[in-house]
């Protein structure tokens, strides 16, 4: 078994409200950050496991998603890495 370190991104769902998101736009605007359209403000999450691959490390990964760390309703995830650790 080999160790690895996956990032996974986690972000809401657009055209689902994300309050602290429109805050910090406002936020960014008020502070002469015109340019900005949208802000979506989401959650890092590093998992470190062990797999024989990094092929079923990123399934473990992703099935980990659905079923805790993302809600599929509300949100996005992304796996960004996976990494030998």
């Amino acid at each position: 078994m080999t160790r690895f370190r996956c990032a996974v991104h986690i972000v809401p769902r657009r055209g689902i409200l994300d309050p602290q998101g429109k805050a910090v736009s406002d936020a960014l605007h008020s502070l002469a950050f015109t340019n900005v359209s949208d802000v979506r403000v989401g959650r890092y999450v590093v998992v470190d496991t062990t797999a024989e691959s990094e092929t079923e490390a990123r399934a473990a990964v992703k099935a980990m998603c659905e079923k805790l760390l993302a809600n599929p309703v509300t949100e996005d995830y992304d796996i960004a890495s996976v990494e030998r650790a």
